[in-house]
């Protein structure tokens, strides 16, 4: 960027916490043994982005389920991932004296999403983090799930900030192309997927594999 980002929008999932494979063996347990399903692990994976409710339709098909039904679904999926999830939640290495940094810096920051409150909420308040964050966008905020741009732009507008001058930090490809289609430039954390995933965007202007990277020190020069 020719210019200092006036705010940080993070992805939760694999990207402030390191927990996607915790989230995997959540869906697969609910598919194949809750509901029947036929998924391997790949499959699962696959096929794991956007709202709960889409994806259970992915999987199952629109009319299987009625939303009531999806939305139990949803929560006895993230029960059990926090049940799993819980001894081992903890930042990616570096990201809180980031966090802080910013936070010094006078650097907004917020949250944009597609998981549901219940689970940001988890996170946010067992790590002491909500203070940072200005912002919080969920799955439960926004019509439109990644890689449409709404959760990324409904975040650049509660913090007040043109999309051009927020980075997005993210760890799916889904989510990288939501932030393309918000105009805004993109950190990659290599968390879950490899660099050539990425192949077909060009907001991205680096990769990490945690928040010790010296390319972040520039922020805060």
């Amino acid at each position: 960027m020719s210019q200092k980002p006036k705010a940080f929008i993070f992805d939760l999932n694999g990207t402030m916490i390191d927990d996607m494979e915790y989230h995997i063996r959540a869906w697969h347990y609910l598919v194949n043994n809750e509901l029947g399903g036929k998924l391997d692990y790949q499959q699962v994976k696959k096929e794991m982005y956007g709202k709960n409710s889409e994806v259970l339709m992915r999987i199952f098909g629109e009319g299987r389920f009625t939303q009531q039904e999806m939305d139990r679904l949803s929560v006895d999926k993230e029960k059990g991932y926090q049940k799993e999830y819980r001894p081992h939640l903890k930042l990616i290495d570096g990201l809180h004296l980031f966090l802080e940094r910013a936070y010094q810096h006078q650097i907004l920051m917020g949250i944009g999403s597609a998981a549901i409150t219940f689970n940001i909420d988890f996170v946010l308040d067992n790590l002491d983090l909500r203070h940072y964050f200005k912002a919080i966008v969920s799955a439960d905020d926004v019509q439109r799930s990644k890689p449409d741009p709404e959760t990324y732009l409904e975040a650049a507008a509660i913090l007040k900030v043109e999309p051009a001058s927020c980075i997005v930090f993210e760890d799916a490809p889904k989510g990288v192309e939501a932030a393309a289609n918000a105009n805004m430039k993109c950190i990659v954390i290599t968390t879950m997927h490899t660099k050539d995933e990425f192949a077909d965007f060009n907001n991205i202007i680096h990769f990490i594999q945690d928040y010790s990277d010296s390319f972040l020190n520039q922020f805060f020069q």
